[in-house]
């Protein structure tokens, strides 16, 4: 072979090898952006401090917000289950049977296994992926159960709350009580007397540490926090992270301000941990809570929707407009209030487009692709309507929520006139958005904002390597300095804080004079833009646009599929199982231990020995 023949050759392998799906496909997944997703469960509007509480100070969270862009306009279902069901299939919990409140602790029953989900769409993409947390989406059979469901791993829960420190969780309606942390289907009993959150923290923090970063890292860090506890102890932090707030009178507003605190805490290691790894320069992350704050009824915890109406599990804006930010150094434009309209649901669509992967691949869903509008920081979103919910399981009073452009449509709640529906400023204090009360240095020495700033400087300068800067000490003599100017846009400044903050404020002074919204008279139109606490009902004075509402929730009706819940299943206690919650319908087949079997069986003969007894006793008297 000649040497010319020989060099063609090695030339022909070399086009052919570089140019192959596979080589491309591996070239690209080491540029997709590491996607960090986390989750806050049962946050209020009014408990993270951007959003105007002067009360819970939250300098991570809102950090992250001022670097990034803060989703004003963000909306989720009003439960838990509901909400994550749409996180992972981009779809309305109407057109997946989960819009009938939460799947139960006993309740047979999960996410629809036809529905391919977000990690599903990921490890398509190329990534590693990852669930640390709550579940909540099903686990009487483990096909249910995220392992089964795209996750490579999971450190976490099953049930939708447990207790912060023993890690047990108890049945809302009834006796049952079981253990429930889970490494991947494992029993974890190492860290029962450790907090929740700190705990989530630390396996999200090792998780980056141990990573791969040459891989695209999707990780999910669904929080317990500040969900409420046990039944009898709702309210549970750690002691020396209660007393940081002395200064709230109320012991329960304390336990609530430090549940959040430790939350905050959770998102500045998870970042620094991401900046310390190098991964944080390619990364996306979003932060959101899954619905309203329960102030009052079922696991309250004194969490505010201030000023919004109602509360979670409600319809009312107060259930499901909550605090959401995402941040990434790959947007053009950051540092913004974004007003456009979006939902739960887009967030599968815009992740896979991140990806790189082709929506059509994706299907039909009803999520929207919002990549695009968060890059270059266009306000002109793709969604013009979406569902807050119809539930056909209160068809007596025909209770359900629509969105088309300002408008909101809303008809009936579980309870028309109950507390649920009214408005609640949990902490009681006159100075609600009083900036004198909001300290900005604590923002800019937080760990999110000092990680974030070492993107923006000249790191090759041992000086200002790893430290934030103040730009009210740049000297633009110095040479350094000069260098720096250049990125003097990007630094958040206490200006910078106090204007991004304001322009996120939802005011609600404005009186307008027209009939109330009463659900128990009449099905209420608002205008958001006009009335965004939904005060006033406009039906009237606008009956065009009642009847177009009126037409487009029978349409979104006539959509809906009947709810997946289902009765409590006896086979589901944990006293079958060692006192842990298992996936018991794959228990009750011939391959069930005999030994619990006989169990079972003799706890049921005990009960009717009892019975019997009891009534014997009762005859003889």
């Amino acid at each position: 072979m000649s040497f010319r023949v020989l060099v063609y050759r090695l030339f022909v392998f070399f086009v052919v090898y570089l140019s192959s799906p596979r080589w491309i496909a591996s070239s690209d997944v080491s540029k997709k952006p590491h996607i960090i997703l986390i989750t806050a469960d049962d946050m209020g509007w009014n408990d993270v401090s951007f959003h105007g509480s002067n009360v819970i100070k939250t300098p991570n969270i809102d950090a992250l917000a001022y670097h990034g862009v803060i989703l004003n306009d963000f909306h989720t279902s009003s439960l838990c289950t509901p909400s994550r069901s749409a996180l992972m299939t981009g779809e309305y919990p109407i057109h997946t049977g989960t819009q009938h409140s939460v799947i139960l602790e006993a309740e047979p029953t999960g996410l629809p296994l036809d529905r391919k989900i977000l990690p599903e769409f990921m490890k398509d993409a190329g990534y590693s992926t990852h669930l640390i947390g709550k579940w909540h989406l099903g686990f009487y059979k483990e096909v249910y159960t995220p392992t089964k469901r795209g996750f490579d791993s999971f450190y976490g829960y099953w049930q939708g709350h447990q207790d912060y420190f023993s890690h047990y969780a108890e049945e809302t309606f009834g006796p049952f009580i079981g253990y429930d942390m889970r490494n991947d289907l494992k029993t974890d009993w190492k860290t029962e007397g450790q907090y929740s959150t700190d705990v989530f923290t630390g396996k999200a923090v090792d998780l980056i540490e141990k990573h791969n970063a040459e891989k695209p890292l999707f990780l999910y860090l669904s929080q317990i926090a500040p969900h409420a506890g046990a039944k009898n102890d709702p309210l549970q932090a750690p002691e020396e992270e209660i007393k940081k707030f002395s200064h709230i009178p109320n012991l329960e507003k304390r336990k609530y301000a430090a549940m959040v605190s430790k939350l905050d805490e959770s998102v500045g290691k998870v970042v620094k941990a991401l900046k310390n790894k190098n991964m944080l320069e390619n990364s996306v992350i979003l932060f959101m809570s899954d619905n309203g704050a329960p102030t009052v009824g079922i696991y309250a915890t004194t969490g505010s929707n201030y000023p919004f109406r109602g509360i979670k599990s409600t319809e009312w804006e107060g259930g499901t407009r909550v605090p959401a930010i995402v941040w990434s150094p790959l947007f053009t434009r950051q540092q913004r209030v974004s007003n456009m309209m979006m939902h739960m649901v887009d967030i599968l669509p815009t992740l896979c487009k991140a990806a790189g992967l082709n929506l059509e691949d994706v299907g039909e869903i009803d999520g929207k692709n919002m990549w695009e509008n968060l890059v270059n920081g266009s306000e002109e979103s793709p969604r013009t309507e979406f569902v807050y919910n119809i539930d056909p399981a209160h068809e007596s009073n025909a209770y359900g929520a629509i969105r088309l452009g300002d408008w909101k449509y809303i008809q009936g709640t579980k309870n028309t006139t109950g507390p649920e529906n009214d408005w609640y400023n949990i902490f009681n204090l006159e100075a609600v958005f009083d900036d004198t009360f909001y300290d900005t240095a604590d923002i800019i020495n937080s760990s999110v904002a000092k990680a974030i700033s070492t993107l923006t400087l000249p790191l090759h300068n041992t000086d200002y390597d790893h430290k934030h800067i103040d730009i009210r000490r740049i000297d633009l003599s110095n040479e350094v300095d000069k260098e720096l100017e250049s990125n003097i846009d990007e630094i958040l400044t206490p200006e910078k804080i106090l204007s991004l903050r304001e322009e996120a404020r939802i005011d609600c002074s404005r009186a307008l004079h027209r009939p109330p919204c009463m659900l128990n008279e009449a099905p209420c139109l608002i205008n958001l833009l006009e009335d965004p606490c939904e005060r006033y009902n406009l039906a009237d004075e606008n009956p065009l646009q009642m009847e177009i509402m009126r037409e487009l929730f029978e349409k979104y009706r006539q959509e809906v599929i009947p709810p997946m819940n289902k009765p409590r299943d006896e086979d589901a206690d944990p006293t079958n199982y060692n006192g842990v919650w298992v996936n018991w319908g794959d228990r009750q087949s011939s391959t069930f231990p005999f030994y619990r079997r006989i169990t079972r069986r003799a706890k049921q003969l005990r009960k009717r020995l009892s019975s019997t007894m009891q009534c014997m006793r009762s005859c003889v008297s």
